[in-house]
């Protein structure tokens, strides 16, 4: 009876050194449960859009809530599968243009943004939209993750409203940091001085534009123009 025992604890003790040297799967990305717009096309996506409110922990939206500034963006689709983003706010009355390029990552309506050190990159997905008047659009990159709410025009239905605060709650996101912008005072434009190329790599491709210039001096960035930084449940689900 000794080597049938002596098998046996030899086996739980294999066992239990194979178990130790397992690292547990890494956390599911929230963004992995939000249900794309699968009949959306990326054409529909062209034009103006308002940034009307935007979900996230980023401190710097905490602190200035108060004077946060009309932002927008214009949609472009230069080769039929990427978007061209321009996004126009203003810092310090000067109105600046942030250029970033998504580009499609696998699945419909997903798309990735390149940042700035090695293998550095944000997520972008396209959520729940109706093109002629919302969209809900999901960011995440190492700082955390963001939800923010467009609409063709700068204010929308409390329906939508309603909408937009499920799904950043489903992703973890509660009302309290919930932001909402000014429905005035937007850019059109910014001149040639006041642009950020993100696309070309040549200055920051994801800063929130108000704390430019405390990313000059290296304090870290929000993931997505205008957003803040926030981490998430990775047990989250869809609205």
């Amino acid at each position: 009876m000794a080597a049938p025992r002596s098998l046996l604890l030899l086996s739980l003790l294999l066992a239990a050194l194979q178990g130790r040297g397992q690292r547990p799967p890494p956390p599911r990305s929230p963004l992995e449960k939000v249900v794309t717009e699968g009949n959306l096309g990326l054409g529909e996506l062209v034009g103006r859009w308002f940034l009307v409110g935007t979900a996230s922990r980023c401190s710097y939206l905490a602190e200035n809530s108060h004077r946060l500034e009309a932002t927008a963006m214009t949609v472009a689709v230069p080769d039929g599968q990427s978007l061209a983003i321009s996004t126009f706010r203003k810092l310090d009355g000067q109105c600046w243009e942030i250029r970033q390029r998504y580009v499609p990552a696998g699945a419909h309506g997903r798309f990735s943004v390149r940042g700035r050190g090695f293998n550095s990159k944000m997520e972008v997905v396209v959520g729940e939209a109706d093109p002629r008047s919302y969209a809900i659009i999901y960011y995440q990159d190492s700082q955390g993750l963001s939800v923010k709410l467009y609409g063709r025009s700068s204010q929308l239905s409390d329906t939508i409203v309603d909408k937009f605060e499920r799904c950043a709650r489903a992703v973890g996101l509660s009302e309290d940091v919930i932001y909402y912008f000014p429905t005035y005072g937007f850019c059109d434009s910014a001149d040639d001085f006041h642009i950020l190329d993100g696309e070309h790599g040549s200055t920051l491709p994801r800063p929130c534009p108000a704390v430019l210039p405390r990313h000059r001096a290296g304090v870290p960035l929000c993931p997505g123009v205008g957003l803040g930084d926030g981490r998430a449940s990775p047990s989250t689900a869809s609205c």
